[in-house]
């Protein structure tokens, strides 16, 4: 029987780039910290014009693991660098507005991370990080907060809580799941018809879940955060179907 052959994938020059770099640091490398040489140095070595080697590391600093920075002085070139919670969130909103994942999909995705954070925190949440989170909801408590202030800090609570169940992976999906429809979150709380009203409820629970988890109380968190979650979340669900 005669061989099948099947074309070979053609890469282009900033896709071998960041194979190379990745191969970098998959080995051990290159590091959080280190810095990458200098584009005139780095490009003949790698083979690759300075357009192709400045294009890789444009994706490189999109998805968050590379800072570039101009000039001349001892902190320009590229660095390596872990920040993922800002590319992720980035990423998975974008995705989300081109209709990738649905509503509901986020909604289940929220519900899944936030129940583990908020159990995980129970057991793990350092005082610092409880006391921290009792800031947030003393100020999203007061009269004079905004919508636009009260999503912010309410973006902020969650993600502080996910960061503090001891799993960095759980707090940036929760954080990139957060961001991903923060604005839409953010149509529903201006077209309420009595924000002060609605504030209040929806920070009630806030106090609820962190009374919760100071007391170690992780499984009765977890069922909270899934009915405050699903609770506003669910009424954009319901108006995304609507419409």
């Amino acid at each position: 029987m005669p061989v099948e052959w099947q074309p070979v994938r053609q890469s282009r020059t900033h896709e071998l780039v960041l194979q190379s770099i990745e191969e970098q640091v998959f080995a051990g490398e290159l590091r959080a910290g280190d810095r990458l040489p200098p584009e005139r140095e780095l490009a003949p070595v790698l083979g690759v014009s300075r357009s192709a080697l400045r294009e890789a590391l444009r994706v490189l600093e999109t998805i968050g693991v590379l800072v570039a920075q101009p000039g001349r002085g001892p902190d320009s070139g590229a660095r390596i660098v872990r920040n993922p919670d800002d590319a992720l969130g980035r990423l998975l909103r974008l995705h989300f507005a081109l209709g990738s994942y649905s509503l509901h999909d986020v909604l289940e995705a929220r519900v899944v991370l936030e129940r583990s954070s908020w159990a995980a925190a129970a057991r793990h949440a350092s005082p610092e990080d409880l006391d921290a989170a009792e800031q947030l909801v003393r100020r999203m408590g007061e009269p004079d907060v905004g919508v636009a202030e009260f999503n912010d800090l309410d973006t902020r609570f969650h993600v502080l809580i996910a960061g503090s169940s001891g799993n960095a992976l759980t707090s940036t999906l929760t954080s990139a799941v957060r961001e991903s429809v923060r604005p839409l979150i953010l149509r529903a709380l201006e077209e309420t018809g009595d924000w002060p009203a609605t504030a209040t409820a929806l920070n009630a629970q806030h106090e609820r879940l962190l009374g919760l988890v100071r007391e170690g109380r992780g499984g009765e968190a977890a069922d909270l955060v899934e009915e405050h979650i699903r609770g506003l979340h669910g009424t954009l669900v319901d108006d995304n179907d609507a419409s």
